[in-house]
């Protein structure tokens, strides 16, 4: 049986939860604030209370220099992240945008690629699912349906968004057609086409693959269903024994089928409260350390002894280098001051010689 590495106790219910793509970050949704926390030693970073209600979807850039956060509030914010890193505890930093044209909850978010200038689509209950430009904050496309939006995603190129439906249908919005529109509507009768039909509740969850040629949906109905999206046809059905929350396509690690592979490293404890405001009673301190090089470490000897002998080997190659330095700039000193007497005696020689010149003319 596999053991249990880890059990995380978080200060609330966990409403939605995303890594940073470069592994070093983590964010939670509980009620209405975003937790922020390091992987690396659990250290809670930041609180985020700037959502009215509930949080549903959470997702970071490609880069992991900025995240996006919806709520039951109709908000959708868009987070810098270093901005967040560098407040004060006692502060909550601004967000980076505020976007307010929903009018019901958002039920989910992308972002394509780009980092800051990626394109982030959200989804609401208000029937609409919308494009936005992450740079400038700006609405790019709000597209209107007959029914709620669940799900929405990107494929790769981001010539499609694909959007999963209340009612179980999966809805393909080119984003290349011409002219082009900022506000527009999908009649579902007249773009058949561009409409997947199978599941019979709603979609919670869609990934794209990344050659782009299979869409890979959640839903209510206990099933996982893999799309051909070119021919619109269902190549796989999954069952399960309850409704399906979550669903992506990531590319098989390269250890995945390595029985003897485990992970390296266990998360630590993820603390509940901010860093640096830890209680006194409070033993939630605890992280991974690595030591390296222990087989060369000198037994008996404490943190303080290695910092003061590390400083003293760092106080004497300072030393040596301005020495070094001393005499390095001495020595072109003198190549210098050659340098101008010989200048000096060629700028005579050649004003005497143009004295000559003009007071003895040719006869």
């Amino acid at each position: 049986q596999d053991q249990l590495q880890q059990k995380i106790i978080c200060p609330g219910p966990v409403t939605c939860l995303t890594a940073s793509p470069n592994g070093l970050y983590i964010l939670a949704g509980v009620a209405e604030s975003i937790y922020l926390w390091e992987v690396s030693n659990g250290n809670l970073l930041a609180i985020l209370n700037r959502h009215y209600q509930d949080l549903t979807c959470l997702c970071f850039t490609d880069d992991s220099s900025h995240f996006l956060s919806g709520a039951k509030d109709c908000l959708a914010l868009v987070w810098n992240l270093y901005n967040v890193l560098q407040a004060e505890p006692s502060q909550i930093p601004d967000p980076r945008h505020v976007w307010s044209r929903h009018s019901l909850p958002i039920t989910d978010l992308c972002c394509g690629f780009g980092g800051p200038l990626a394109r982030a689509a959200t989804a609401s209950l208000d029937q609409t699912a919308k494009l936005w430009e992450i740079s400038s904050g700006e609405l790019l496309l709000s597209v209107l349906f007959d029914v709620g939006i669940m799900a929405v995603t990107l494929d790769l190129s981001e010539y499609h968004m694909f959007c999963g439906g209340m009612d179980g249908s999966i809805f393909q919005v080119d984003l290349c057609t011409w002219p082009v529109q900022r506000d527009r509507t999908f009649q579902t009768e007249r773009e058949n086409g561009k409409v997947f039909k199978g599941h019979r509740n709603q979609v919670t969850c869609l990934s794209v693959s990344t050659d782009g040629s299979l869409l890979l949906s959640g839903s209510h109905d206990e099933t996982v269903r893999l799309w051909d999206i070119q021919s619109k046809q269902c190549l796989k059905t999954m069952n399960h024994k309850g409704p399906v929350t979550n669903a992506f396509i990531v590319l098989a690690p390269a250890n995945m089928f390595n029985p003897d592979g485990k992970p390296s490293v266990p998360l630590p404890k993820f603390s509940k409260h901010l860093h640096g405001t830890e209680s006194s009673d409070e033993p939630g301190t605890e992280g991974v350390t690595l030591r390296l090089g222990l087989h060369q470490q000198e037994p008996g000897q404490s943190y303080l002894e290695k910092a003061e002998r590390m400083y003293s080997q760092m106080y004497l190659t300072r030393e040596k280098n301005l020495v070094g330095d001393q005499e390095h700039l001495t020595i072109q000193v003198s190549e210098l001051e050659e340098e101008v007497s010989n200048l000096r005696k060629i700028n005579k020689d050649l004003f005497n010689f143009s004295a000559r010149i003009i007071t003895n003319p040719a006869k």
